[in-house]
């Protein structure tokens, strides 16, 4: 058929009504789309039914469509595994292109005698076998690391054949003589005894830690019991490093089995995934990436068909796949799990976090590019992609109580405005309804009565609210916006001072802002000089009321006296500078004479 003629009513007619794959090619014959359905001739008909309800860039391959092949399967699955190979092999135009991840290094256990654990980013399987993609190569290192501190397994690359080690063509190196090696190359070491090693490292490499805890426990009772106990000290040490290096894993759940979880948001141009495999109850791998969007394709197209790409990738052989959407085709020997409560539930949450904060980062890369070099704009919109916020945050305004050793409880409150301080709107609050030291009523109170008055002013609200403290904090200030009708419509957050932890209302996950984040300074910024602002004010009244009560303990000289004193002269230096004819204008001769002889010890007691 001439590429150039197409009628599309011909072609339709042709399609049956089974599962299959389609092929769309161009006139100059080049494959520019291949979908999978479990109806073919439904699917590619809307192609060409009801167009102006498609989007742009559908419209757009509808045109250049100018031949259909299509191929019949069993079942959609088995479609979905053949849309997977053609679009890997012919990488159309207008399909997402599903990732190879050549830019990730792998581990390879090499197939040879005496195999070397080596990295790689080019994947040929016939060399070993492969453990990866490292989406963090930091990880991987740590690993390979960590097996030097406990096996003995050659760095060389020689070919220890049977015939060649028997012959003696090698000497023994340097690592033999530090023990990092025990010589196979000269027959020191037996291959059987060392491909146990080599099996220990793999059950690592799978995420399986239990089985080299329990061969080297056994290694170690082994030993005591020839009272061999340097070698016994030896094999313990070396549950240590395993046991250390779990305890850095993120362990979600020992009743969690192998399983892998994904989640998945998108917008019109891009769908970000997030991936976690999970074996044992602890998260081994993780990896987050963005897909750009080619057509007006669902998030359950393309969480299937990542979620089946992901699993290729990484081996996983996990008969649960955690997803936050359903998949659009039931996986053979998979079981989909969208979860409601529980700790599956929590993890599932760990992972949109992950995948939300990935989309946010990218937001701030465009932020700050769009931000022509203004360095005040460029972190105000870093702060509210960080914060996932509505509007830009040009105003903000941050509390903290100040209670040193229960004494002379107060609250500050500092606000920003375009980031920078703006001092003349800066407020104390001294509590009137908490008695003692409450930091939750005193942050109810003084919240509550700083956004009654701006409501009673008809005043503006600030954008977001920072609360220094944790989640009792954050909830008290939370209650004072609800009672004024505020909940909701102010962002308030609150920062946790040991991790640096970012809580938002009714969220017990809190948020982790990268610690280099210009955002996060800001709001470190704000929690700072609140807390200073609050401290000297705290300290002015506490000196004040010092002052007071030493000038009261002076014999004749009352409350009334001692107020009628700091007025007179302002400040204490001022009292004790004067001279004894001016104290005797306010306090007469005698008691004049008896507070100037007192002020000296009172002066340096404050001091």
């Amino acid at each position: 058929m001439n590429m150039t003629e197409f009628d599309y009513k011909v072609e339709l007619a042709k399609i049956p009504d089974t599962p299959g794959v389609y092929r769309y090619f161009d006139e100059e014959g080049t494959i520019i789309y291949v979908g999978k359905a479990k109806n073919l001739k439904n699917r590619v008909s809307s192609y060409f039914a009801k167009s102006n309800q498609h989007d742009r860039k559908t419209k757009r391959l509808v045109t250049q469509i100018r031949k259909i092949e299509f191929t019949i399967v069993h079942t959609e699955f088995d479609a979905l595994l053949l849309e997977n190979t053609l679009i890997k092999k012919y990488q159309p135009r207008y399909n997402i292109l599903l990732r190879d991840d050549k830019m990730y290094p792998y581990i390879c256990i090499t197939n040879e005698p005496f195999p070397k654990i080596i990295t790689t980013r080019k994947v040929d399987r016939s060399l070993g076998t492969f453990f990866g993609p490292f989406a963090n190569p930091k990880a991987m290192n740590t690993v390979l690391e960590m097996f030097k501190q406990l096996y003995t397994l050659r760095s060389c690359n020689l070919n220890l054949s049977p015939k060649n080690i028997q012959d003696g063509k090698f000497k023994v190196c340097l690592e033999y003589h530090i023990g990092n090696c025990k010589g196979p190359c000269e027959g020191l070491q037996t291959e059987t005894d060392y491909n146990k090693e080599i099996e220990q490292a793999k059950y690592i490499l799978k995420g399986n830690l239990n089985q080299p805890k329990q061969h080297f426990e056994e290694l170690m009772l082994n030993a005591a019991s020839r009272l061999a106990f340097e070698e016994a000290q030896e094999f313990k040490e070396k549950l240590l490093i395993l046991d250390k290096f779990h305890s850095k894993s993120t362990v979600v759940n020992p009743n969690i089995r192998d399983a892998d979880v994904f989640s998945i948001v998108s917008d019109e141009n891009a769908a970000f995934l997030n991936f976690m495999k999970v074996i044992n109850g602890t998260i081994t791998q993780s990896q987050t990436l963005e897909v750009k969007k080619k057509l007006d394709e669902t998030d359950e197209d393309i969480l299937t068909m990542m979620v089946w790409e992901m699993r290729e990738q990484y081996d996983s052989e996990a008969k649960e796949v955690i997803t936050n959407i359903p998949l659009s085709i039931e996986l053979k020997g998979v079981e989909n799990t969208i979860p409601q409560i529980g700790d599956k539930k929590k993890l599932l949450e760990m992972s949109l976090k992950n995948v939300l904060y990935f989309r946010k980062e990218k937001a701030d890369r465009q932020a700050s590019e769009e931000s022509g070099g203004d360095r005040k704009m460029r972190i105000l919109l870093t702060l509210k992609n960080d914060l996932q916020l509505k509007s830009l945050p040009r105003h903000i305004e941050c509390f903290d109580n100040s209670n040193i050793q229960g004494t002379n409880p107060v609250s500050a409150m500092v606000c920003f405005k375009d980031g920078l301080p703006s001092k003349k709107d800066y407020r104390h609050f001294t509590p009137k309804t908490v008695i003692g030291p409450n930091d939750f009523a005193t942050m109810n109170e003084v919240v509550s009565r700083r956004y009654k008055r701006l409501l009673e002013e008809d005043q503006d609200l600030p954008d977001l609210i920072i609360i220094d403290g944790g989640k009792g904090q954050l909830s008290a200030a939370g209650d004072a916006l609800k009672s004024l009708g505020l909940y909701g419509k102010i962002p308030i957050i609150g920062i946790a001072k040991r991790l640096e932890e970012i809580y938002f209302p009714e969220d017990s996950i809190p948020l982790y802002i990268d610690k280099k984040s210009e955002s996060l300074k800001l709001i470190q910024r704000l929690r700072d000089e609140a807390h200073r602002f609050g401290i000297t004010n705290h300290r002015d009244k506490r000196s004040k009321n010092f002052i007071v009560s030493q000038l009261e303990s002076i014999e004749g000289i009352g409350k009334t006296t001692a107020t009628k004193l700091l007025k007179h002269f302002n400040t204490v230096k001022n009292i004790y500078d004067a001279p004894i004819e001016e104290l005797e204008k306010v306090l007469g001769k005698a008691r004049a004479l008896r507070l100037k002889e007192q002020l000296q010890a009172i002066n340096d007691e404050v001091r």
